[in-house]
């Protein structure tokens, strides 16, 4: 009898001898062969086969097809040398009908049945084990002797015919100083997974309790260490069951097929193919990967809209990488809610000024063009010149389609909780990103001030308590976008505000958000957001993790997404159509083709020239 201890030194065809001769004393197969391919089994009738190709392909993060066999041949020579596909696993499931009637250590009493049966040879985990052992990171399972875990999801995989189901993943705890490194290691081992598709809370994927694997043997978690989820070939053991074929195969989790092919040495060439990882949710705990390049452009973006053309001091406001946090959790996130409305010009009607509405507009464009639920919050006295708006920026292509339009006002001390939440259950918000830009911020006495110091409280409808109320919902996150410190949002830099911006003792936001973006002028904070957006859109890394490593790319739809960027010709076009309902430059009251006093031609226009060209390069 053989012994765990020298199993993973052991070259691939001694180890395949030795488990078909039945004389093996472990329950998994991790570990061993170290460097070496290993793979997840799936034998099903050949009237089947073609179907489940095409599942396999069309996700190719679970299941990496290495290799298909024809009817009948229990061999697989591109894998190995000398293997036997009804012996050559620890063990075995059988499958009939959709339901596990059974496990085995051998297939041959089933040879007749297997002459019409097809082996398909899907990727696994096991094998970048020793990629993430050479990155200097623990596998806890193995520290731990026992299997690894394996967790069916919510999230669907795509179906071709019969075969569908849910994705199924592995967890392995990773140091949080590890992440990277970890990603780092395995995302070019496509045959092995790639890349991990969640990092964080399970109950983002579904998973209710790490402790009840539904496959495999809980792995414990070390303080500071993170669950990190991969892509796993079980996900074929769930479509087999779905598809209730009279009979079928698989191995038994973590019992897999040892191959005698190396793992690649792989080396990450460019930046585009380089991941990063940022943690964009603490509560809940969420991480999310984008490409260094994706990554560098989004920066760019961030210095390019921080310069300061009023001299008000707002450099000392900015915090570094906001944007692109913000992006990618307004990335992540399935419904927006935006608000906007500073209404500084308190002796003219309306009283709104102009920089606030186009970037909502150009945020709310992108987030339709990517598919995501978009709502727009204001002021109640407010909701019938946003309406006309809103209209008149689906007439000039700016909007795909109208922007519901809501209100909030104070009824109780439930009432942001109520509008936040379904039911007012904080377990099922309706939105699980709120941004605010260029909207008027309640300062540390509960009055709203314009940059003069004037209290304009009475314009304001109380939408900061949304802000507050999401501070202690979990999956919500914020974002304020400002100019100037007065703005929603802005309180997470209000001691900067106070030290820095004129009036800022009295006027600075007290509300935080999660994400802060300073900008010259609100707007072009909102047109960065859009830009960064479409950035995160067409990055490959990112889009694999968006979609958890099922389904198509999306790079089809680019072109749409490309159409939904601003432009200076929108841009222009929104302007005239503000300055037509007398909405005012912020700095001057104008009613010319000015934003805060400054001119759109050669300075709002250039800007965005600038943030397109960044986004499209």
């Amino acid at each position: 009898m053989f012994l765990p201890g020298g199993l993973k030194s052991l070259l691939p065809h001694v180890l395949r001898r030795i488990i078909r001769c039945n004389r093996l004393s472990i329950s998994n197969t991790s570990g061993m062969a170290e460097g070496y391919k290993q793979a997840n089994v799936v034998i099903l009738h050949k009237s089947l086969a073609d179907d489940f190709e095409k599942f396999c392909h069309a996700n190719n993060g679970p299941l990496p097809l290495l290799y298909r066999s024809k009817p009948g041949d229990w061999k697989c020579p591109s894998l190995s040398s000398d293997s036997d596909i009804r012996t050559d696993c620890l063990q075995y499931k059988i499958y009939e009908h959709g339901a596990c009637t059974g496990s085995l250590k051998s297939l041959k009493e089933y040879s007749e049945q297997l002459k019409d049966m097809v082996t398909f040879y899907l990727g696994c985990s096991f094998s970048f084990e020793k990629a993430v052992q050479n990155a200097g990171i623990p596998i806890r399972n193995v520290e731990q002797k026992c299997n690894i875990s394996m967790y069916k999801t919510a999230v669907p995989c795509y179906s071709v015919s019969t075969f569908c189901c849910n994705l199924v993943v592995t967890m392995r705890p990773i140091p949080e100083s590890k992440l990277e490194a970890a990603v780092l290691a395995t995302s070019e081992l496509k045959e092995a997974h790639g890349a991990p598709i969640h990092m964080g809370d399970p109950g983002l994927l579904g998973i209710p309790d790490l402790s009840k694997p539904d496959y495999g043997d809980p792995v414990h978690l070390h303080p500071g260490d993170i669950p990190v989820f991969w892509a796993c070939g079980v996900t074929g053991v769930e479509a087999v069951i779905n598809c209730r074929a009279p009979l079928a195969f698989t191995h038994y989790p973590g019992c897999m097929f040892i191959t005698d092919l190396k793992n690649d040495n792989v080396t990450v060439r460019s930046s585009r193919e380089v991941p990063q990882v940022h943690c964009i949710s603490q509560d809940p705990l969420h991480y999310s990967i984008v490409s260094a390049e994706a990554a560098q452009k989004i920066k760019t973006l961030e210095t390019l809209i921080g310069i300061d053309p009023g001299d008000r001091g707002i450099i000392h406001l900015r915090c570094q990488d906001e944007l692109l946090k913000a992006c990618l959790s307004i990335s992540h996130a399935r419904s927006v809610l935006i608000t906007t409305g500073f209404p500084t010009h308190f002796t003219y009607e309306p009283p709104e000024e102009n920089d606030g509405p186009p970037g909502a507009l150009a945020i709310a464009a992108m987030l339709q063009a990517l598919e995501k639920e978009v709502a727009i919050v204001t002021d109640q006295r407010a909701m019938n010149l946003n309406k006309k708006i809103i209209e008149e920026a689906v007439q000039l292509g700016i909007l795909k389609r109208p922007v519901p339009l809501l209100s909030y006002q104070r009824e109780n001390a439930n009432s942001a909780l109520m509008f936040l939440c379904e039911n007012g259950n904080p377990g099922r918000p309706r939105f699980d990103h709120l941004i605010a830009i260029e909207r008027a911020g309640m300062a540390a006495d509960g009055n709203y001030y314009n940059a003069r110091k004037v209290n304009i409280k009475h314009l304001v409808d109380p939408i900061d308590e949304l802000f507050l109320a999401a501070q202690t919902i979990p999956g919500i996150t914020t974002t304020g976008v400002g100019d100037g410190g007065n703005e929603l949002g802005m309180g997470k830099v209000k001691d900067a505000v106070k030290k820095h911006i004129k009036n800022g003792d009295v006027i600075a936001c007290d509300v935080e958000a999660d994400f802060t973006i300073v900008a010259g002028v609100s707007n072009w904070g909102g047109y960065a957001i859009a830009c960064a957006l479409y950035i995160l859109s067409t990055c490959e890394i990112h889009d694999r993790y968006l979609r958890k490593a099922v389904g198509f790319p999306q790079l089809s739809k680019k072109m749409v997404w490309l159409l939904a960027l601003p432009s200076v010709t929108k841009e222009e076009k929104l302007l005239k159509t503000l300055v037509r309902h007398r909405v005012r430059s912020g700095k001057t009251a104008s009613l010319e083709m000015e934003v805060d006093g400054l001119p759109f031609y050669n300075t709002h226009s250039l800007m965005i020239e600038k943030l397109l060209q960044e986004a499209q390069q």
